[in-house]
């Protein structure tokens, strides 16, 4: 559940903010600049881990609770309604902080370095098969 979220949510956000902050398509063989990548990979970096926060919360909780032997938890559903009953809504984005130290600087990275060999492969292979 929190890594097909977390992919999906990375994914659309990087898609969305080429397109809104670059007017960059899909398949329209504009290749970004590597600091314009970053940009883009860093804002989706951060998505990520919004999107994901409640559901790392209970995986921890839940990996947690067979250590110590004490069953507090059910299930990710039960984790959720008594997290939120006994903590809030704040407590299901604990560690939000610490992870978006690090998530979104490794994001922009990633895209700055994929966007370019991506551009690259376009440019070699597939602009000669149009020729």
């Amino acid at each position: 559940m929190r890594n097909g979220t977390n992919q999906a949510a990375m994914f659309t956000a990087k898609n969305t903010f080429d397109i809104v902050l670059w007017k960059k398509h899909e398949g329209d063989g504009k290749v970004l600049q590597p600091w314009q990548s970053m940009v883009s990979g860093f804002l989706a970096g951060t998505a990520g881990p919004i999107c994901t926060g409640p559901f790392d919360v209970v995986k921890t909780r839940l990996m947690a609770q067979g250590r110590t032997g004490d069953i507090k938890y059910k299930g990710m559903v039960h984790a959720i309604r008594t997290i939120y009953t006994e903590e809030g809504l704040r407590a299901l984005w604990k560690g939000l902080l610490p992870r978006l130290m690090r998530i979104p600087p490794g994001q922009a990275i990633m895209w700055g370095v994929a966007d370019q060999v991506m551009g690259l492969y376009e440019r070699t292979y597939l602009h000669q098969a149009h020729l």
